[in-house]
């Protein structure tokens, strides 16, 4: 699926069909669902910052590849590194950046936080901010499943299993990553910029 869609999204790029521009791009103010997770020895997750879930916060346009939608937002925040694909189901989390997953099309079951986390249903218009260090694994998906992946402007990327991580340098990696300075949904005056302070 990752294949056919970059080279569905290198089509787009180039003759604009199916991408929108920014103004294209409508995001519905939401209240941000959080939710903390502590390090259960396996899974360091975030020491402070919360994962953010944000549920039917972009109004997907039937003229725009759903997609496209979110690489445009993501980008115009300052969410880059982006990719298109499912959500792997083996637990895993990032300590070296943060990570938006923005659900384009489908519905996934993802467990959150590690094996003592917790399991959220995501659909299509979903949003997903995780603080670097949040372990993460799909659950049960639909077969159309199509996740759009950014990362803050700069950020480094790694994305280890738990037996694959020293535990102590992972949490000294994960708590010097630093905040970053745009929501990927709502930009500089959005929820992020409060809750990860």
């Amino acid at each position: 699926m990752a294949l056919l869609e970059d080279l569905k999204k290198g089509a787009e790029i180039i003759t604009r069909i199916g991408r929108p521009d920014w103004a294209d791009v409508v995001t519905r103010r939401r209240k941000p669902n959080t939710h903390r997770f502590k390090d259960d020895g396996e899974t360091p997750n975030h020491p402070s910052f919360p994962l953010i879930h944000y549920k039917s916060a972009v109004a997907l346009d039937p003229a725009y590849d759903p997609a496209a939608m979110f690489e445009v937002l993501f980008k115009g925040y300052g969410w880059t590194g982006q990719w298109r694909d499912g959500i792997y189901p083996y637990l895993h989390f990032h300590t070296k950046a943060h990570e938006v997953l923005g659900i384009a099309r489908g519905w996934a079951r993802v467990q959150f936080g590690g094996k003592k986390g917790r399991t959220l249903a995501l659909k299509a218009e979903d949003a997903v901010v995780l603080p670097a260090g949040t372990g993460h694994r799909r659950i049960a998906a639909s077969k159309d499943l199509l996740v759009v992946g950014a990362y803050p402007k700069g950020s480094d990327y790694d994305e280890p299993k738990p037996e694959e991580a020293d535990p102590k340098h992972a949490r000294k990696r994960i708590a010097a990553v630093p905040a970053p300075r745009c929501d990927p949904l709502y930009g500089a005056g959005g929820p992020l910029t409060t809750l990860w302070k």
